[in-house]
């Protein structure tokens, strides 16, 4: 497919590919990267579903079982985020890109009713699905909001974690995705991510694939440019580990990281 040439353009496939994958969990027919496909998000391991590198095969049954049909088969993540984000009741989070809302309706339990689930998602149909979602699992403590991951609808400090599931490589502009992320989070927030992170050999050919880009490959970082992005937006304590590979050149990994007291996105003292 032609590369694409412009970040509009990048937002405007994965908004179409997702709408579509939102339709298809209305139906009961999606898959791990949405309506009609059989291979995982990443387009070439062929596992599907199944084979868990993509979807709700990566929840527990348990999970699963707890939230409606819709949050589920909407799942479209290459992680469990809330198994490895540490919630504690009374925590604020935030979830980038929330998709049919599993992650948020999950977080709203384990934060309990002190607590709240803010999920954020820029694609109509999946908004209608989560908010669909919310209603039927009656979770009071969750909110979706619409908008994009690069200009989070939040005050600064607001927020106690925040947490993503494969939609940070899906961005054009991940240095704004990070400076927001640290501009919300309070002194001592966490980020506690699952994503996408390529290899360092991955071949150009595959960069300049769009269907790749929105299939969660071709945009993702290398752990360094990773670790220098974060970096650079104020975050520290940065902790990189895979999990599973989704790709021949790329894994899913866990991501974590703290913003620290002084770092960019803090508001001065007595402001």
């Amino acid at each position: 497919m032609t590369p694409p040439q412009t970040d509009d353009e990048i937002r405007e496939a994965v908004r179409l590919r997702y709408a579509e994958a939102a339709r298809a969990a209305e139906t009961g027919a999606a898959s791990c990267c949405g309506a009609g496909e059989t291979s995982s998000c990443g387009g070439g391991s062929g596992t599907g579903c199944a084979g868990e590198p993509f979807g709700a095969g990566l929840y527990s049954a348990t999970e699963r079982d707890s939230l409606p049909d819709a949050a589920t088969l909407a799942s479209l993540g290459c992680g469990n985020p809330t198994a490895v984000a540490e919630l504690h009741e009374g925590d604020v989070v935030l979830d980038l890109g929330s998709g049919g809302g599993i992650d948020v309706l999950l977080s709203a339990r384990r934060v309990g009713p002190r607590g709240k689930a803010y999920g954020l998602e820029m694609t109509d149909e999946m908004l209608g699905l989560a908010r669909r979602a919310q209603r039927e699992a009656g979770l009071e403590n969750a909110e979706f909001l619409k908008g994009t991951i690069e200009d989070i609808p939040l005050p600064p400090e607001s927020v106690d974690v925040i947490i993503s599931n494969c939609v940070i490589n899906l961005s054009a502009d991940k240095p704004r995705v990070f400076s927001e992320a640290a501009r919300v989070l309070r002194p001592q927030g966490r980020l506690a991510v699952t994503d996408i992170v390529a290899d360092p050999d991955m071949e150009e050919a595959t960069r300049r694939d769009l269907r790749q880009w929105t299939g969660c490959v071709a945009g993702a970082l290398t752990a360094d440019a990773l670790r220098r992005g974060l970096s650079e937006a104020g975050f520290a304590e940065i902790e990189i580990r895979e999990t599973h590979r989704v790709h021949e050149r790329a894994g899913s990994a866990v991501i974590r990281a703290t913003k620290p007291s002084g770092a960019p996105g803090n508001r001065p003292p007595g402001s």
